[in-house]
């Protein structure tokens, strides 16, 4: 868990940033080039079910991982997130949503609710990630005995796929 922690301090700092270039205008770009917009969408989509199908496959713990390999520097876990295809997807989607939209119609106040929004995402970065490495690290043992990881790796890939079929429809 303490090797977690410098990813799990890094993530929100790196979203904050993507949030606050979407809300300023790179969101816009993207989402008023028809031909961007859908590469993003479907690239997306593409990542979800490709996890979904790895993870619908995965039916054993990795043995011990070298620690090495667990070791992100802080600016790597902000670099990530600008690689990271569902921060970019859920960034244009509460920029555009919320941010510079309100009732379909443009946001008389697109700054103040960039302001309100991004550190709430900071914070929802800082305790999604938190909470992943906290149960990960509880569940591991629990996982690991007869079929139950398999189980749970088969449901999650399930709900993975459902949110790329979800995606392609809004």
């Amino acid at each position: 868990m303490r090797v977690a922690i410098r990813f799990c301090l890094a993530v929100p700092v790196g979203w904050t940033i993507l949030i606050l270039a979407c809300g300023l205008g790179l969101g816009a770009l993207i989402l008023n080039m028809p031909p961007l917009r859908w590469s993003v969408k479907v690239l997306g989509v593409g990542y979800l079910l490709w996890l979904a199908s790895r993870l619908m496959r995965q039916t054993s713990l990795s043995g011990p991982v070298e620690v090495k390999f667990l070791q992100i520097g802080f600016i790597q876990g902000v670099l990530l997130q600008f690689v990271n295809i569902k921060a970019w997807m859920l960034a244009l989607t509460v920029t555009a949503g919320w941010v510079v939209s309100a009732g379909g119609l443009a946001a008389p106040n697109p700054y103040e609710r960039l302001a309100i929004v991004a550190p709430l995402m900071a914070f929802f970065a800082f305790s999604s990630n938190f909470t992943y490495a906290a149960a990960g690290s509880l569940l591991r043992g629990w996982l690991e005995k007869g079929q139950r990881l398999r189980w749970f790796n088969r449901f999650l890939a399930m709900v993975l796929a459902a949110t790329g079929a979800w995606m392609l429809l809004v």
